[in-house]
């Protein structure tokens, strides 16, 4: 199974850590946030991962060959020269991750024990487009879906303002927040080049908003209890010291 970690980001909010090294070499617990996302996906079966380098990507290329690949089958999607953002470098790396399978994207400062893969067996079952990771958690932009956990639409709390432009915002549909995991099938791509009228650096999450009544895009919520961080940022960072004391999984 193919799948890809973002790890080009500028890590701005954990300066001055990443002053001198990309964000996915930050280390939790010994080890960089890069080796245990590695990792996880290996244990769910993934044998066939692409990174994305951007900040110091050089220090990453060189991270991975002192420790051989860790074992795993690595590609490198070069974006050194011009930060694609999420949706640029999902086609940057298209020559890696086309084919007849889905494929699931990680970023590199999520720290998770959630079953991926019945995550991406779900999206398989389903037929989407793409499978968002969701799940309640306090913020400021949502994801909105239906009963079905069918895309509908997004929400910003803060400033009112929805997308796509007539989405039309009812009480009682489910907001919940992205957690940086999706499964994405091959059949994207085609959409995305549509999508980005040659613009190469865009985001996903705009073509997921705008294309979901075109296009199946599920929620998925795993219904057992599961630990999630988002440990780009400093206040997390202890946190994910601790948890890593005291679980096994991570």
């Amino acid at each position: 199974m193919k799948a890809m970690i973002f790890a080009a980001g500028l890590g701005t909010r954990l300066r001055p850590l990443t002053n001198d090294r990309p964000k996915a070499l930050v280390e939790i617990g010994g080890k960089t946030m890069l080796e245990r996302v590695i990792m996880k996906l290996a244990e769910a079966g993934f044998d066939d991962i692409t990174i994305n380098i951007h900040h110091f990507g050089q220090k990453i290329i060189d991270f991975l060959e002192a420790n051989d690949n860790f074992g795993q089958n690595l590609h490198i999607s070069d974006e050194r020269d011009t930060l694609l953002d999420t949706g640029g470098g999902i086609l940057k790396a298209r020559q890696y991750l086309d084919g007849e399978e889905p494929f699931l994207v990680h970023n590199a400062d999520i720290l998770t024990d959630i079953d991926l893969r019945a995550m991406y067996q779900s999206h398989v079952e389903s037929g989407a487009m793409a499978t968002v990771l969701v799940k309640e958690r306090k913020t400021s932009r949502y994801f909105v879906f239906d009963d079905d956990y069918r895309l509908q639409g997004w929400i910003n709390k803060s400033t009112g303002e929805t997308r796509p432009a007539h989405f039309c915002y009812k009480k009682g549909m489910h907001e919940l927040a992205f957690g940086g995991i999706h499964v994405i099938s091959p059949s994207i791509f085609e959409e995305l080049e549509r999508y980005s009228q040659g613009q190469a650096k865009f985001s996903t999450t705009p073509f997921y908003v705008d294309e979901c009544h075109n296009h199946l895009i599920k929620g998925y919520v795993q219904e057992t209890p599961y630990t999630w961080l988002d440990v780009g940022k400093p206040e997390t960072l202890k946190e994910a010291e601790d948890i890593i004391k005291k679980m096994s999984s991570f």
